[in-house]
């Protein structure tokens, strides 16, 4: 068995044959980010009768060239950059890289370490992460036209329009409106074309919203069998996890999923807190679907709910939240439990052992990825420029976790010397 690492860019695609025995490169090549090209270098992999593919962040880059192969009968995994990252750090070389080094970095994962993932091919699952996120897309347009609407309200009527402003009612306040003057009037202008905007959103969503129920329930899922879960947190939770079949377990899903709380333990003091990472997406349908649960008076969750309250947990701070959130995600009750026991085509027994690890298999947004600012992000802002009174001296209130462990020291040596 050959490996073939390949290592994507925007361009160019760079593979690498490996050996697993002897751990040696027999070929590379390097081909065009092309119809043209994938041709060539299946042309070139001929060579090797029995083969398989390990691409570095096949859901990235290297998307498009894994489902390629896997339509023309190829295996094919997916190896995390983290992962050909380590290789190279442990291996000869004087921490050399280029796109031939990376390649084989790929296929050596794929060959002993456990890291790589095998790559299914994109199905039905598919669609719905796709719709999934298009609707999450719009949401968010129509919550940043609705802020605008509102700013310009605030400028044409005294007080503003109300909150959970419709279209249709934003339509009935402007066509009371005479403006006075120029600038009354482009606001009007303004505000007009805004509500169209957003009641032509509202019409997509509408449309967006029946493909995906349609969807769902052409899929024979039995998700919106439990109370909670309709047809948009289904497809949520089917399009983010690709079905149970990956997970080994329900505890690997609740992990996979963040839901599973993070034991934090040292000389014989435990306690548990709540997870940090995780599918954020997927934690939120979860919670929703917690929280909706809570709302339904015949609901299993209410049941829980009432107990926990009676029990004297806080209900404000999610103790009494039903067990569908912090341990056992509901998805075990119907699909996964049923899948789990058929076994369907394509489980892993054995489970996958960066799920089993908890680690996060990244599977990036359709559309790109979105980045915001996060608590990791703020740990790590630039000092402070405040000047702060310390002792009758005045010194920079510099947060001692931006200055890494020597920085730390200085500054307290530094504090020493105020005192």
């Amino acid at each position: 068995m050959v490996i073939i690492g390949v290592d994507p860019h925007k361009r160019t695609h760079t593979a690498s044959a490996l050996d697993p025995g002897t751990n040696t490169v027999l070929s590379s090549v390097e081909v065009d980010a092309s119809l043209g090209g994938y041709r060539r270098l299946l042309g070139w992999a001929a060579q090797f009768e029995d083969r398989r593919w390990a691409i570095e962040n096949a859901r990235g880059l290297g998307r498009h060239l894994a489902q390629w192969l896997i339509a023309r009968g190829e295996i094919v995994e997916d190896v995390p950059s983290t992962a050909t990252a380590r290789v190279r750090e442990l291996s000869r070389g004087g921490r050399r890289k280029n796109d031939v080094i990376d390649a084989a970095a790929a296929a050596s994962v794929a060959a002993g370490q456990g890291d790589a993932n095998p790559v299914p091919p994109e199905d039905t699952t598919t669609v719905m992460a796709l719709l999934d996120e298009r609707r999450d897309n719009l949401i968010t347009h129509r919550t940043r036209l609705a802020n605008q609407l509102h700013a310009l309200l605030r400028d044409l009527i005294p007080g503003g329009a109300p909150t959970g402003l419709t279209a249709k009612a934003a339509s009935a306040l402007l066509g009371k409106l005479r403006p006075a003057g120029q600038v009354e009037t482009v606001r009007k202008a303004m505000a007009k074309d805004l509500v169209r905007e957003i009641a032509d959103t509202d019409r997509r969503l509408r449309e967006i919203t029946a493909q995906i129920a349609a969807i769902v329930n052409a899929s024979g899922s039995h998700l919106t069998d439990i109370d909670g879960v309709g047809p948009v947190i289904a497809a949520r939770l089917l399009g983010r996890t690709r079905g149970a079949a990956r997970f080994a377990s329900p505890a690997a899903f609740a992990n996979y999923a963040g839901v599973a709380p993070v034991e934090v333990a040292s000389a014989g003091h435990g306690r548990h807190r709540l997870p940090r990472g995780g599918d954020r997406q997927l934690n939120l349908a979860l919670h929703i679907a917690a929280l909706t649960q809570v709302r339904m008076k015949a609901s299993i969750g209410r049941a829980y709910y009432d107990k926990k309250v009676a029990e004297g947990k806080d209900p404000q701070r999610g103790h009494a939240l039903p067990e569908t959130t912090p341990r056992r995600p509901s998805l075990e009750s119907h699909d996964q439990r049923r899948t789990l026991s058929e076994g369907e085509p394509g489980r892993t027994h054995g489970g996958d052992s960066r799920i089993q690890r908890g680690w996060l298999n990244p599977d990036h947004r359709h559309f790109g990825q979105v980045t915001s600012r996060t608590h990791h992000d703020r740990l790590y802002d630039p000092p402070h420029s405040r000047l702060t009174e310390h002792r009758g001296t005045l010194a920079p209130s510099i947060p001692t976790r931006c200055l890494g462990r020597r920085g730390s020291m200085s500054m307290q040596l530094l504090r020493q010397r105020h005192h």
